[in-house]
C-alpha cells in the first residue's frame, strides 16, 4: 500500500480553496445584497472555519393555496449554522398536518452516491466533509460567483416550510425543511436573456462516498435541470435544514434543491454548482432511463411508471397508503407552468 502523506489537522485540500477572483465577486455580491462590512467579516472569519399500506387509499392532504395567484470537520461551522435554527414557519406553508418521524425520515434516504440501500445511506457518511462548501454560480449570468454556504446560511433570511414530498418510487414523506427561495439569490446573479435553464451539480468524492465505486457506470456527478421559470417558482426552496436543524448528511447537506410538485430525485442533494444555460440539461436520471424519469417529471398519478402504478403513495413512518394529487397537491402554485396539462 503507498504511503499516504498525513496532513495537520489545520490544513485543508487545495480543492477547497476559493480562487482570489471568485473571492472578491464574493465581497461584491454580497455587498450588493445589502451585507455590511462588518458582516463581510464575520462571513470571512465563520467561511474559513468551519421518509403497513392500509387496504383503502385516503385523501392526501391539500395543500394550501397561495395568498396571491473520515477526514475530521472542526465544530466551528455547525455551531455558527446552528444558531440560525429553528427558523420561524412561513405561515403560508404551515398545514396542520402530522409530520413523518424525523427518525424514519432520517433513516430512509435515497442517496446513491452512498448506497442504493435507503436503510444504510445514514451510516456510510461519516468521512462525507461538508465544512466548507463553496457553491459556484456560473453561467449565463451578469454576476457569477461563489460563496460558502455558510454565508447563505448566515445571511439569507431563512424561513420554515411543511411540504409534502413525494419519491417517484410511490412513496411519501411530509416534511418540515428549513431554507429560502432559490428565486432570491437567482435574482441577485441576474440571469441573461438567453438563460432558458438551470443546471444543478452535487459533489463528485469517491473517497468519502462509497457509492461511486459500487455504481462506476453511471454518469456521474449526479446533475438535475429546471427550466428556468421552475426554478423561480416561490416554492422552489435552497434548503439547508430539515425539522428545524441543519441539514444531515444523509438527506443532502449541507445545501440541496427541493421542488415539491416533482417527484423526489429532481430534488438534487448537495450541490456544489448551479450553471444557467440556453439548452436542457442532461440529467443523471433521464440519462440512464429516459422512459422511467424524464425531465420534466412533475407528479401525476394518470400517468403510471413503466414499472408501477403512480395513482397512490405510501406515508414511510406510518405505512398508510394514501391518493396521489397532481403536481403533489401544489398545483395552485404550478399548474400555470404547464398548459397543456
Amino acid at each position: 500500500m503507498a504511503n499516504i502523506l498525513r496532513r495537520p489537522g489545520w490544513r485543508i485540500s487545495e480543492r477547497h480553496v476559493t480562487p482570489e477572483r471568485s473571492f472578491l465577486k464574493r465581497r461584491e455580491f454580497l455587498k450588493q445584497m445589502g451585507f455590511s462590512s462588518a458582516g463581510l467579516l464575520a462571513l470571512s472569519v465563520a467561511g474559513c472555519s468551519k421518509a403497513s399500506d392500509s387496504t383503502a387509499a385516503t385523501a392526501a392532504p391539500p395543500v394550501p393555496a397561495p395568498s396571491n395567484p473520515v477526514p475530521v470537520e472542526t465544530n466551528t461551522a455547525a455551531t455558527a449554522t446552528s444558531k440560525v435554527f429553528p427558523a420561524p414557519r412561513n405561515p403560508r406553508f404551515n398545514p396542520a398536518w402530522q409530520l413523518s418521524d424525523e427518525k424514519v425520515a432520517g433513516r430512509y434516504n435515497n442517496f446513491y452516491e452512498f448506497s442504493t440501500a435507503k436503510d444504510l445511506v445514514y451510516r456510510l457518511t461519516g468521512k462525507f466533509i461538508t465544512s466548507p462548501w463553496p457553491v459556484e454560480i456560473t453561467g449565463l449570468v451578469e454576476k457569477p460567483v461563489t460563496l460558502d454556504v455558510q454565508e447563505l446560511v448566515n445571511e439569507m433570511e431563512l424561513e420554515e416550510r411543511v411540504y409534502r414530498f413525494r419519491c417517484v418510487e410511490a412513496w411519501a414523506m411530509i416534511v418540515p425543511w428549513t431554507g429560502f427561495p432559490l428565486q432570491k439569490l437567482i435574482a441577485k446573479v441576474v440571469p441573461k436573456p438567453e438563460a432558458k435553464f438551470v443546471r444543478f451539480v452535487t459533489f463528485m468524492r469517491p473517497d468519502q462516498a462509497p457509492g461511486f465505486r459500487e455504481l462506476s457506470d453511471y454518469p456521474w456527478p449526479y446533475t438535475e435541470g429546471l427550466r428556468l421559470e421552475e426554478a423561480m417558482n416561490p416554492l422552489t426552496l435552497v434548503a439547508t435544514g430539515i425539522y428545524g436543524k441543519p441539514l444531515p448528511k444523509q438527506h443532502g447537506a449541507p445545501v440541496r434543491i427541493v421542488v415539491p410538485w416533482k417527484y423526489g430525485y429532481k430534488s438534487i442533494k448537495s450541490v456544489v454548482k448551479i450553471e444557467f444555460t440556453d439548452k436542457q440539461p442532461a440529467t443523471l436520471w433521464e440519462t440512464l432511463a429516459p422512459i422511467e424519469y424524464p425531465f420534466e417529471s412533475n407528479v401525476n398519478p394518470a400517468k403510471r411508471h413503466p414499472r408501477w402504478s403512480q395513482e397512490t403513495e405510501r406515508m414511510i413512518d406510518t405505512g398508510d397508503r394514501v391518493r396521489t394529487q397532481p403536481f403533489n397537491g401544489y398545483g395552485a402554485y404550478v399548474a400555470n407552468l404547464y398548459p397543456k396539462v
